[in-house]
Protein backbone atom coordinates (compact mmCIF):
# COMPACT_ATOMS: atom_id res chain seq x y z
CA UNK A 1 0.00 0.00 0.00
CA UNK A 2 1.43 3.42 -0.92
CA UNK A 3 1.57 6.36 1.45
CA UNK A 4 -1.42 8.67 1.35
CA UNK A 5 -1.92 12.45 1.66
CA UNK A 6 -4.93 14.06 3.33
CA UNK A 7 -5.99 17.71 3.46
CA UNK A 8 -8.10 18.95 6.37
CA UNK A 9 -10.06 22.10 5.48
CA UNK A 10 -10.89 24.25 8.52
CA UNK A 11 -12.80 27.47 7.94
CA UNK A 12 -15.63 29.73 9.07
CA UNK A 13 -18.94 29.26 7.23
CA UNK A 14 -21.47 31.74 5.87
CA UNK A 15 -24.83 31.13 7.52
CA UNK A 16 -27.43 29.79 5.06
CA UNK A 17 -25.43 30.84 2.00
CA UNK A 18 -24.31 27.81 -0.02
CA UNK A 19 -22.99 29.84 -2.95
CA UNK A 20 -20.80 31.97 -0.69
CA UNK A 21 -19.49 28.91 1.13
CA UNK A 22 -18.63 27.12 -2.09
CA UNK A 23 -16.81 30.25 -3.29
CA UNK A 24 -14.88 30.66 -0.03
CA UNK A 25 -13.89 27.00 0.10
CA UNK A 26 -12.93 27.03 -3.56
CA UNK A 27 -10.62 30.00 -3.01
CA UNK A 28 -9.09 28.47 0.12
CA UNK A 29 -8.33 25.30 -1.78
CA UNK A 30 -6.91 27.22 -4.74
CA UNK A 31 -4.63 29.26 -2.46
CA UNK A 32 -3.18 26.27 -0.61
CA UNK A 33 -3.51 23.38 -3.07
CA UNK A 34 -2.02 24.78 -6.22
CA UNK A 35 -2.90 21.87 -8.48
CA UNK A 36 -3.36 18.11 -8.86
CA UNK A 37 -1.02 15.63 -7.25
CA UNK A 38 -0.61 17.38 -3.89
CA UNK A 39 -3.23 15.40 -2.00
CA UNK A 40 -5.33 12.26 -2.26
CA UNK A 41 -8.24 13.28 -0.03
CA UNK A 42 -9.80 16.67 0.79
CA UNK A 43 -12.02 16.78 3.91
CA UNK A 44 -14.54 19.58 4.50
CA UNK A 45 -16.57 20.26 7.68
CA UNK A 46 -20.11 19.11 8.48
CA UNK A 47 -22.90 21.01 6.66
CA UNK A 48 -20.24 23.04 4.87
CA UNK A 49 -22.78 24.82 2.65
CA UNK A 50 -25.09 26.22 5.34
CA UNK A 51 -23.64 25.78 8.79
CA UNK A 52 -25.25 23.35 11.25
CA UNK A 53 -28.89 24.31 10.77
CA UNK A 54 -32.30 22.68 11.23
CA UNK A 55 -33.92 25.03 8.67
CA UNK A 56 -34.85 22.65 5.86
CA UNK A 57 -35.80 25.54 3.55
CA UNK A 58 -32.03 25.68 3.00
CA UNK A 59 -31.82 22.07 1.74
CA UNK A 60 -30.60 21.42 -1.79
CA UNK A 61 -31.59 18.54 -4.06
CA UNK A 62 -29.28 15.57 -3.67
CA UNK A 63 -28.01 16.05 -7.24
CA UNK A 64 -27.94 19.86 -7.04
CA UNK A 65 -25.23 22.54 -7.24
CA UNK A 66 -23.19 21.28 -4.28
CA UNK A 67 -22.68 17.86 -5.85
CA UNK A 68 -21.73 19.58 -9.12
CA UNK A 69 -19.22 21.79 -7.28
CA UNK A 70 -17.69 18.81 -5.47
CA UNK A 71 -17.25 17.05 -8.80
CA UNK A 72 -15.41 20.10 -10.15
CA UNK A 73 -13.06 20.22 -7.16
CA UNK A 74 -12.37 16.48 -7.23
CA UNK A 75 -11.44 16.68 -10.91
CA UNK A 76 -9.35 19.84 -10.41
CA UNK A 77 -7.19 18.35 -7.65
CA UNK A 78 -7.34 14.71 -8.80
CA UNK A 79 -8.47 13.78 -5.30
CA UNK A 80 -11.53 12.53 -3.49
CA UNK A 81 -13.37 15.36 -1.74
CA UNK A 82 -15.80 14.78 1.10
CA UNK A 83 -17.97 16.70 3.55
CA UNK A 84 -21.61 16.79 4.58
CA UNK A 85 -24.44 19.03 3.41
CA UNK A 86 -28.16 19.49 4.04
CA UNK A 87 -29.79 17.63 1.15
CA UNK A 88 -33.28 16.49 0.24
CA UNK A 89 -34.34 13.39 -1.66
CA UNK A 90 -37.65 11.57 -1.93
CA UNK A 91 -39.41 14.07 0.32
CA UNK A 92 -36.95 13.52 3.18
CA UNK A 93 -34.06 15.56 4.53
CA UNK A 94 -30.58 14.27 5.26
CA UNK A 95 -27.34 15.43 6.80
CA UNK A 96 -25.51 13.65 4.01
CA UNK A 97 -21.81 13.10 3.58
CA UNK A 98 -20.80 12.97 -0.08
CA UNK A 99 -17.70 11.07 -1.17
CA UNK A 100 -16.85 12.37 -4.64
CA UNK A 101 -14.12 10.92 -6.84
CA UNK A 102 -12.14 12.67 -9.62
CA UNK A 103 -14.07 10.82 -12.33
CA UNK A 104 -17.36 12.28 -11.04
CA UNK A 105 -18.67 9.09 -9.45
CA UNK A 106 -19.66 9.28 -5.80
CA UNK A 107 -20.95 7.48 -2.72
CA UNK A 108 -22.84 8.89 0.23
CA UNK A 109 -23.34 8.30 3.93
CA UNK A 110 -26.32 9.71 5.84
CA UNK A 111 -25.44 10.71 9.39
CA UNK A 112 -26.50 7.85 11.64
CA UNK A 113 -26.57 9.58 15.03
CA UNK A 114 -28.64 12.76 14.91
CA UNK A 115 -27.95 15.37 17.58
CA UNK A 116 -31.17 15.46 19.60
CA UNK A 117 -30.02 18.38 21.77
CA UNK A 118 -30.47 20.57 18.68
CA UNK A 119 -33.58 18.72 17.45
CA UNK A 120 -31.72 17.20 14.52
CA UNK A 121 -33.55 13.89 15.03
CA UNK A 122 -36.90 15.65 14.50
CA UNK A 123 -35.90 17.12 11.14
CA UNK A 124 -33.55 14.72 9.38
CA UNK A 125 -33.77 11.05 8.50
CA UNK A 126 -30.96 8.96 10.05
CA UNK A 127 -28.71 6.69 8.03
CA UNK A 128 -29.25 2.96 7.82
CA UNK A 129 -27.53 0.06 9.51
CA UNK A 130 -24.50 -0.11 7.23
CA UNK A 131 -21.74 2.48 7.47
CA UNK A 132 -19.62 3.48 4.50
CA UNK A 133 -16.10 2.08 4.04
CA UNK A 134 -14.39 3.29 0.87
CA UNK A 135 -11.25 2.03 -0.84
CA UNK A 136 -9.16 4.76 -2.42
CA UNK A 137 -5.62 4.50 -3.75
CA UNK A 138 -4.88 1.42 -1.69
CA UNK A 139 -6.36 2.72 1.58
CA UNK A 140 -9.58 1.72 3.34
CA UNK A 141 -11.38 4.73 4.77
CA UNK A 142 -14.45 5.06 7.01
CA UNK A 143 -16.06 8.54 6.90
CA UNK A 144 -18.49 9.54 9.69
CA UNK A 145 -20.24 12.73 10.82
CA UNK A 146 -19.83 14.74 14.05
CA UNK A 147 -22.10 13.22 16.75
CA UNK A 148 -21.18 9.73 15.46
CA UNK A 149 -17.93 10.32 17.35
CA UNK A 150 -19.64 9.66 20.70
CA UNK A 151 -20.67 6.10 19.74
CA UNK A 152 -17.66 3.78 19.60
CA UNK A 153 -19.59 0.70 18.46
CA UNK A 154 -20.46 2.49 15.20
CA UNK A 155 -16.78 3.02 14.40
CA UNK A 156 -15.58 -0.36 15.68
CA UNK A 157 -12.88 -1.66 13.35
CA UNK A 158 -13.04 -5.09 11.73
CA UNK A 159 -10.01 -7.28 12.41
CA UNK A 160 -10.65 -9.33 9.27
CA UNK A 161 -10.85 -6.32 6.93
CA UNK A 162 -9.85 -3.23 8.90
CA UNK A 163 -10.10 0.30 7.66
CA UNK A 164 -6.88 2.35 7.77
CA UNK A 165 -8.27 5.85 8.23
CA UNK A 166 -11.32 6.90 10.24
CA UNK A 167 -12.53 10.43 9.62
CA UNK A 168 -15.12 12.74 11.14
CA UNK A 169 -16.52 15.90 9.54
CA UNK A 170 -17.97 18.11 12.26
CA UNK A 171 -19.57 21.25 13.60
CA UNK A 172 -18.37 20.65 17.15
CA UNK A 173 -18.89 23.68 19.43
CA UNK A 174 -16.29 25.32 21.63
CA UNK A 175 -18.36 24.50 24.74
CA UNK A 176 -17.56 20.79 24.29
CA UNK A 177 -14.19 20.98 22.56
CA UNK A 178 -12.44 18.91 25.25
CA UNK A 179 -14.69 15.95 24.39
CA UNK A 180 -13.78 16.42 20.70
CA UNK A 181 -10.08 16.17 21.46
CA UNK A 182 -10.30 13.21 23.82
CA UNK A 183 -12.78 11.16 21.80
CA UNK A 184 -10.76 11.49 18.60
CA UNK A 185 -7.73 10.14 20.48
CA UNK A 186 -9.79 7.28 21.87
CA UNK A 187 -11.11 6.31 18.44
CA UNK A 188 -7.54 6.16 17.06
CA UNK A 189 -6.23 4.06 19.95
CA UNK A 190 -9.10 1.55 20.10
CA UNK A 191 -9.32 1.06 16.33
CA UNK A 192 -5.56 1.04 15.61
CA UNK A 193 -6.13 3.45 12.73
CA UNK A 194 -5.24 6.94 11.63
CA UNK A 195 -7.99 9.40 12.59
CA UNK A 196 -8.80 12.75 10.99
CA UNK A 197 -11.26 15.17 12.58
CA UNK A 198 -12.28 18.29 10.63
CA UNK A 199 -14.17 20.97 12.54
CA UNK A 200 -15.31 24.46 11.57
CA UNK A 201 -14.49 27.78 13.24
CA UNK A 202 -16.43 31.00 13.80
CA UNK A 203 -19.90 31.98 15.03
CA UNK A 204 -23.04 30.60 13.39
CA UNK A 205 -26.52 32.08 12.98
CA UNK A 206 -27.59 30.59 16.32
CA UNK A 207 -24.69 32.36 18.07
CA UNK A 208 -22.94 29.05 18.59
CA UNK A 209 -19.16 29.39 18.69
CA UNK A 210 -16.76 26.93 17.06
CA UNK A 211 -13.04 26.88 17.78
CA UNK A 212 -11.77 24.34 15.25
CA UNK A 213 -8.96 22.14 16.53
CA UNK A 214 -9.12 19.96 13.45
CA UNK A 215 -6.51 17.27 13.88
CA UNK A 216 -4.79 14.22 12.51
CA UNK A 217 -3.83 11.35 14.84
CA UNK A 218 -1.71 8.27 14.34
CA UNK A 219 -2.82 4.73 15.37
CA UNK A 220 -1.33 5.24 18.84
CA UNK A 221 -3.43 8.35 19.39
CA UNK A 222 -0.45 10.69 18.99
CA UNK A 223 -0.95 14.02 17.24
CA UNK A 224 0.52 14.28 13.76
CA UNK A 225 -0.99 17.72 13.20
CA UNK A 226 -3.48 20.12 14.77
CA UNK A 227 -4.92 23.21 13.15
CA UNK A 228 -5.67 25.45 16.13
CA UNK A 229 -8.39 28.06 15.56
CA UNK A 230 -7.43 29.70 12.26
CA UNK A 231 -8.71 29.02 8.73
CA UNK A 232 -6.34 26.65 6.96
CA UNK A 233 -5.89 23.66 4.69
CA UNK A 234 -3.71 21.29 6.68
CA UNK A 235 -2.08 18.69 4.41
CA UNK A 236 -0.10 15.78 5.78
CA UNK A 237 1.17 12.46 4.42
CA UNK A 238 0.12 9.26 6.16
CA UNK A 239 2.78 6.54 6.18
CA UNK A 240 1.82 2.92 5.66
CA UNK A 241 4.68 1.29 7.55
CA UNK A 242 3.90 2.74 11.01
CA UNK A 243 0.31 1.52 10.69
CA UNK A 244 1.49 -1.97 9.76
CA UNK A 245 4.00 -2.05 12.60
CA UNK A 246 1.46 -0.99 15.23
CA UNK A 247 -0.96 -3.70 14.14
CA UNK A 248 1.77 -6.35 14.06
CA UNK A 249 2.90 -5.57 17.60
CA UNK A 250 -0.57 -4.98 19.05
CA UNK A 251 -3.09 -7.35 17.47
CA UNK A 252 -6.07 -6.14 19.52
CA UNK A 253 -8.34 -5.98 16.48
CA UNK A 254 -8.26 -9.77 16.28
CA UNK A 255 -9.84 -9.94 19.75
CA UNK A 256 -12.53 -7.33 19.14
CA UNK A 257 -16.15 -8.17 19.90
CA UNK A 258 -18.53 -8.59 16.99
CA UNK A 259 -21.69 -6.50 17.14
CA UNK A 260 -24.80 -7.00 15.10
CA UNK A 261 -26.49 -3.64 14.55
CA UNK A 262 -30.28 -3.72 14.67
Amino acid sequence: MPDFSVSLVQTDLHWHDPAANRATLGQLLADLLTGPGLTDLIILPEMFTTGFSMDTTQAEPADGPTLAWLREQAARYDAVITGSAMLTEGGRYYNRLLWVRPDGSYSHYDKRHLFRMSGEHEVFTPGGRVRLVEEWRGWRICPLVCYDLRFPVWSSNDGAAPYDLLLYVASWPEARINAWKLLLQARAIENLAYVAGVNRIGLDGNQQEYSGYSMLLDPRGEHLAQAGSLPTVLTRRLMRNPLREVREHLSALLDADKFELK
